[in-house]
């Protein structure tokens, strides 16, 4: 975004389908000067605009929202959508409790239950009396909600629901006031109409509510307070007054409350909300915390290093809250059915009242009821949820094992891949040189007296290839001592008096003039090494070359698991390096890589990931570190980085995976795989749904005497009943994302 470009989140109420979200964007990308692009979320009832600060501010973007009939609340108090609820509860017990003793006098007196008595006239003026608070305040959010909708030139939910209720209802009291029009009273049907489709949106708001599980649970992870350190004294304060350089104290089983660094102690820390493994990670002076993690053993300081809003937990939260609210391609489906639905829908029910009153000649009354029918059965709400709430719960369930999607096309999207391109360093290798082997050439020496005097040697040496010697020669606590003399050749090794002894360190070109042995057994295990793709120095005591020290970059747990799995998928897997052909085609081999991509400079990535799709003419993916790689990571068709969620690879990837497991691509890719089926599912039930019902409501199947009257005859309060179960069991159905595997 540009400087003057800004970035608003609203809330929305007052919304019942896709309609009422598309008459939203409307509004703001058409009639709303300023606002450059407008994603309006049915489940989440959440709006992400962009706009441009010198033509239009908040306020006014919140007024146009409110011009056209809906809601809009920048910054909701806690209980703002509680409350709503609340009243939507209370309304509904109230159709309740009118409907229900208006339903029993109505079919008690059609049964011939109740007596003649129900026939007299005032019995009609009591179902009157009965059906006007279930009419016209349980049903006036129908009635508002379908007159703004017609006002902005759509027709949403509220136009069929206020059109059904209200037919029955006219019809009903037009012949209360004149008898010789009809005899049978309708207003039950009416009251129940609105009851039910009010239970289904109830339902529908509770299992909404669900799909959110993850975003709750991690703002529930957050820590009220802190235990800081200031001038020597110890205090309790909120974790909004914690600021960056602060010293934390945090006890045994407690959380820690932002992101710092160990100052003081050691510990074990149970990150699983962060990276979705169960494991603790010990954790000592240096060592990087997280907050909302869990101290599980020792007393630790740490400092703080990042608050608010820049924690690591808070970038996570704000990741999903964007996938979450974000339109996923496949969406546009769905937007384009309900573009023209509820008018379709109010044609044909037309067309069933002509049909029935006019060709068939069944009469006014029955046309009538089978209109009414084919009005409530009709309801695009089922449309509007099908994509928003599956990727709720999708990026939820990703977001619970350490996988965040940027946006909910990348999760769409993952699925798609045919190739998956793997950086070697830092990927599928450690990215931190270890000593391999150890290989004594001569008798004189053993391997722990190599190792040490190597080690002692490296001491004064700032090289990757010392470090990892220094470090072997540490974990298998051997004494090191300080060099006496130390001497380093640029490009080739060391040169150091060690305990009195020449100890010379480094490649075997330049030990050839510090050797005065020959060794073949030597060459012979040089060679074999390198062909392992191993970096082989020598090692030189008293000008006998004593032994060899093999160093690589080894490759990550479960890295050949990992190809496989992604081979077993039915991806083609390459792997990206600046290494020579040799090398990478060595750890190619060990893992079952397909082809390696060797030599290339890191700015030459992301060129190599475009040249990969102009041939496979295919989605790409890559899967970085997402520090080095941003360039590749942001041309494939889908960037996974691999880490711990660094700022840069939350904003360069489309997939971040938080523990830095080669297996969780496979993963991302089975999430992505099971989400697009959910949705699937959904649009095909939410299809299906109308075009089997509708027809069935119109009547097209009384012909058939062998089928059951409920269905040959489809009555309206079941047509209601039937309309709100569609809505719900979509919900229903992406809430069982949450227990793949």
């Amino acid at each position: 975004m540009t400087p003057a470009t800004c970035k608003l989140e609203l809330t929305i109420t007052g919304m019942t389908c896709a309609n009422c979200v598309r008459a939203v964007e409307r509004t703001l990308l058409k009639k709303t000067p300023g606002v450059l692009s407008a994603n309006v979320n049915f489940a989440t009832e959440k709006a992400t605009i962009e706009y441009s600060s010198p033509q239009t501010s908040p306020v006014q973007i919140i007024a146009s929202i409110q011009r056209v009939g809906y809601g809009a609340v920048q910054a909701p108090p806690p209980d703002f959508l509680q409350t709503h609820l609340q009243d939507q509860v209370r309304k509904f017990w109230i159709g309740v409790t009118f409907t229900v003793p208006l339903f029993l006098l109505s079919m008690g007196r059609d049964l011939g239950i109740w007596g003649d008595w129900s026939h007299h006239l005032w019995v009609n003026w009591c179902m009157l009396i009965l059906t006007l608070p279930v009419q016209f305040y349980v049903g006036g959010d129908y009635y508002v909600g379908a007159w703004k909708s017609l006002k902005n030139g759509t027709a949403n939910m509220d136009v069929l629901v206020a059109l059904g209720s209200s037919v029955a209802f006219c019809y009903s009291l037009t012949v209360l006031f004149r008898p010789s029009l009809g005899h049978h009273l309708y207003f039950e049907t009416a009251a129940m109409i609105i009851t039910l489709v009010k239970l289904g949106k109830l339902l529908e708001a509770k299992a909404k509510s669900h799909t959110s599980a993850a975003i709750k649970t991690l703002i529930g992870l957050q820590p009220k307070t802190a235990r800081v350190i200031r001038e020597g004294v110890e205090s309790d304060i909120s974790i909004e007054s914690v600021l960056v350089g602060d010293l934390l104290l945090i006890r045994p089983g407690e959380k820690v409350p932002v992101d710092g660094v160990v100052w003081e102690g050691q510990s074990a820390i149970d990150e699983s909300m962060l990276t979705g493994e169960s494991l603790p990670v010990s954790k000592q002076v240096g060592d990087t915390v997280f907050g909302a993690s869990l101290n599980k053993l020792g007393l630790l300081k740490i400092q703080a290093t990042k608050v608010g809003a820049e924690t690591t937990l808070a970038q996570i939260i704000r990741l999903v809250q964007q996938a979450q609210g974000s339109k996923a391609p496949i969406q546009q489906v769905a937007d384009q059915v309900s573009n023209i639905f509820v008018p379709t829908i109010v044609l044909l029910a037309l067309l069933t009242l002509l049909m029935w009153w006019l060709i068939i000649g069944a009469g006014f009354t029955e046309g009538m009821i089978r209109m009414v029918a084919v009005l409530v059965i009709a309801c695009p709400c089922a449309l509007g949820l099908a994509t928003p709430t599956a990727i709720m719960v999708g990026t939820g369930k990703g977001a619970e094992r350490g996988i965040l999607f940027r946006n909910s096309e990348a999760l769409e999207q993952a699925h798609r891949l045919q190739v998956i391109v793997l950086d070697k360093t830092g990927t599928l290798t450690t990215g931190t040189p270890v000593v391999t082997d150890i290989v004594v050439g001569t008798s004189l020496f053993t391997e722990a007296e190599v190792l040490r005097l190597a080690a002692c040697a490296e001491r004064g040496s700032e090289h990757p290839l010392g470090e990892a010697i220094v470090k072997l020669a540490n974990s298998r606590q051997l004494w090191l001592e300080i060099p006496q003399e130390f001497e380093a050749i640029s490009g080739q090794g060391i040169v150091a008096t060690v305990g009195g002894r020449r100890v010379a360190v480094g490649s075997l070109r330049f030990l050839a003039t510090a050797t005065s042995t020959d060794s073949t057994f030597l060459e012979t295990e040089r060679k074999r090494l390198q062909q392992a793709a191993k970096t082989v120095i020598g090692v030189v005591i008293d000008s006998q070359l004593a032994g060899l020290i093999a160093i690589a970059d080894t490759l990550k747990e479960g890295a050949t698991e990992a190809v496989a799995e992604l081979h077993r998928l039915g991806l083609r897997v390459l792997m990206i390096t600046g290494d020579n052909q040799a090398t990478a085609q060595a750890i190619a081999m060990e893992v079952g890589i397909d082809q390696v991509l060797a030599e290339v400079l890191p700015e030459g990535k992301a060129q190599a990931i475009r040249r990969l799709q102009e041939e496979t003419r295919g989605l790409v993916g890559m899967v970085g570190d997402g520090i080095n790689d941003a360039p590749a990571l942001a041309q494939a068709d889908v960037g996974m980085a691999l880490g711990t969620g660094t700022d840069v690879a939350m904003e360069t990837a489309d997939i971040t995976l938080m523990r830095g497991d080669l297996r969780m691509i496979s993963q991302a890719i089975g999430l992505s795989q099971a989400t697009m089926r959910t949705i699937r599912q959904n649009l095909m039930w939410a299809f299906g749904y109308n075009v089997l019902l509708v027809p069935i409501a119109m009547g097209v199947l009384y012909p058939f005497t062998a089928v059951p009257m409920l269905f040959r005859s489809l009555h309206p309060a079941l047509a209601a009943g039937a309309m709100a179960f569609s809505s719900v069991s979509v919900v229903l159905n992406s809430l069982r994302l949450r227990r793949v595997k």
